[in-house]
């Protein structure tokens, strides 16, 4: 089986520093749903694993996050994609669980659920806690200029087997090739 990871906001999807909080609020970053269903055709299984912090914050509760995610499934099936399963931290920033990225929990979560090991498995994120996350577990990081991305690279020295691409899109098209 071929799996991918990916994290939500800033990968799949436009960010914002107050927080995506309903569906109107949910834009695809361009190209996002396109290679993901460049994903699935390719054979893989493409997983979120994202931080919502905003749930432990009460910006938004677990019906609204099903809304949103409600839109994102559909727009990605629009696209001709799927994305197999949504692993969440709802946790606020200052807790102290183990699902939180940079914490490997969501990851450790993915791999119990499909059984597989996650070395090598390409893990893709816009901020340190995500590369964090999948270096933990042996993944292979990669991180995009979207959402936070260009922040990142501006601020923090990455390992140097992070591999740095514009986009989703440009990702997808390293690892699987521009299709037929």
């Amino acid at each position: 089986m071929k799996l991918i990871i990916l994290d939500r906001d800033g990968v799949i999807n436009h960010d914002s520093d107050q927080f995506i909080k309903s569906p109107d609020e949910w834009r695809p970053i361009p190209g996002s749903l396109e290679a993901i269903a460049r994903l699935n055709q390719a054979g893989y299984r493409v997983v979120v694993a994202s931080n919502q912090s905003g749930l432990g914050r009460g910006l938004f509760c677990m019906d609204m996050l099903n809304r949103i995610h409600a839109k994102m499934h559909r727009m990605v099936g629009m696209a001709g994609g799927r994305i197999d399963a949504v692993f969440l931290c709802p946790h606020p920033a200052d807790a102290e669980c183990e699902c939180r990225k940079p914490r490997a929990g969501l990851f450790r979560d993915i791999a119990a659920r499909y059984h597989a090991d996650l070395a090598g498995v390409p893990a893709v994120g816009d901020a340190l806690r995500d590369i964090e996350a999948a270096m933990a577990v042996g993944a292979r990081p990669i991180l995009v200029r979207t959402g936070k991305g260009k922040r990142t690279l501006a601020s923090v020295s990455l390992p140097e087997d992070v591999v740095v691409y514009d986009d989703l899109k440009e990702a997808v098209h390293a690892l699987v090739g521009q299709g037929d």
